[in-house]
């Protein structure tokens, strides 16, 4: 059984007589551990119907480029295999997917769709559901406990979401079982936009091609999976000792595939469990507390993506330290092209512009740092923002939005007060090369970004 905390229905209409269940397919971009997809299998089955999937693709994403759009694409092509191997259909159409449901389920029973937390998102359910005249239900499948079980509300910080989330992860942790489809759609006809080539498929999109599409992180199930081995495999042991040092490769590299739905989160978790590994508390306090904050946030907080998301305590302390002398100041030029004065800085820039990821560690002082060298903190917050959206392929992420507001205080605690940051935590090159080898992330940037 699908947890009922897991669904909702979000429209008053009732099941209707048609040919099909249709699932939307919008978040949870994958044929395994999608509780969306298996519901919608048991509905089918239980109405004698085949399943079809539709998933909508819009050109006009907020943020998205070529970049972001070749991974999904990828993605969305391994998923139709992966989901006609199970005698499923799935249909893409190029056009709004709030729309295109709409069409697609003029012939279908009831509708399922996954479950998405950003503002986009969630306007596209609550339009659909308004639009539609059978019912919607929508699953959650990409977070290990559903975020309204979780908290009712915005929690300050992961000390006060943590043992709400403890609470509730014995009946979470749980496996999910593939059903098998009754009847199946792969004889049904219907008109879909070709994934046979998905990054010929991305160019002929009206889309912002001005971000290359990046060779080192495939999109889809498989790729993940096959991450996900070798950090099991090779990296998890040490995961607690190294997954802060920038100059090792001790992280999953998982987030742009959660963020694209390409793995489930559960999947991840029972997989670390299993290995009883000494990094697995570590990185279960990633996965699931952190990145479930995030989620917590985007969820509870409609101004998630300004300055205004940030604590009274944080905006104050900014303002008060806003005509402070700023020792350097950079253009967005500046930012792009990784022309500051500090080699860790510019690093950073270059791993995410060349690989489309950063190292977390990095990631926060690269954000801090724009701070201190922007000519307002709100400036600064827009720049973190529009370089993190832009480049990152976890970029329009919970997680994203929430370290970008963390660099600002978000989550955070006061701190002693300097310039320029006020009471918000404060890092420097300094605290980095005590911390970790700074040459040996330097050449090992230098190694992604030139091929060498």
């Amino acid at each position: 059984m699908i947890p009922a905390a897991r669904v909702q229905v979000l429209n008053p209409s009732p099941v209707q007589a048609g040919d099909y269940v249709l699932y939307w397919m919008q978040a949870s971009v994958r044929a395994s551990y999608n509780h969306a997809l298996e519901f919608a299998i048991e509905q089918a089955n239980t109405l004698k119907k085949p399943l079809v999937v539709f998933f909508g693709i819009t050109e006009a994403y907020p943020g998205a480029n070529l970049r972001h759009y070749v991974f999904m694409l990828e993605g969305l092509e391994q998923a139709s295999r992966a989901l006609a191997k199970r005698g499923i259909q799935l249909v893409v159409r190029r056009e709004s997917p709030e729309n295109g449901v709409v069409r697609m389920a003029r012939r279908a029973c009831l509708v399922v769709v996954d479950r998405g937390y950003t503002r986009i998102q969630r306007r596209w359910r609550q339009t659909a559901s308004e639009a539609l005249d059978r019912a919607l239900i929508q699953v959650e499948s990409d977070v290990v406990v559903p975020v309204q079980e979780a908290s009712g509300k915005e929690e300050y910080a992961a000390a006060t979401l943590r043992p709400k989330l403890m609470k509730h992860l014995r009946d979470y942790l749980i496996p999910l079982s593939a059903r098998v489809v009754g009847k199946d759609s792969l004889g049904m006809s219907f008109a879909s936009f070709s994934l046979e080539d998905p990054a010929g498929a991305a160019r002929s999109l009206d889309i912002d091609r001005s971000v290359h599409p990046v060779s080192g992180y495939p999109g889809g199930y498989g790729a993940a999976a096959r991450r996900l081995a070798k950090f099991l495999d090779h990296r998890l042991d040490s995961y607690a000792e190294l997954s802060r040092d920038p100059g090792v490769e001790g992280l999953s590299g998982l987030s742009p595939y959660l963020h694209f739905g390409h793995i489930s989160p559960l999947e991840i978790a029972l997989k670390v469990n299993e290995r009883g590994s000494p990094g697995g508390d570590a990185f279960l306090e990633e996965l699931i507390v952190r990145r479930e904050l995030s989620v917590n946030f985007v969820f509870y907080c409609d101004a998630y993506d300004s300055f205004a998301c940030l604590p009274e305590w944080c905006r104050k302390t900014l303002h008060e330290h806003a005509g402070d002398r700023r020792e350097y100041l950079y253009s967005e030029r500046e930012w792009e092209t990784a022309q500051t004065h500090d080699p860790y800085w510019n690093a950073a820039q270059q791993e995410m512009v060349q690989t489309g990821k950063m190292h977390g560690y990095m990631r926060m002082y690269w954000g801090k740092k724009i701070l201190e060298w922007s000519e307002t903190p709100e400036s600064a917050f827009g720049s973190v923002l529009r370089l993190n959206n832009t480049y990152e392929l976890d970029g329009r992420d919970p997680n994203g939005f929430a370290g970008t507001a963390w660099c600002f205080g978000k989550h955070d605690r006061p701190w002693k007060e300097r310039p320029i940051f006020g009471k918000v935590r404060y890092m420097n090159s300094g605290g980095l090369r005590r911390k970790f080898d700074m040459d040996a992330y330097l050449r090992r940037i230098e190694s992604l970004t030139t091929g060498v």
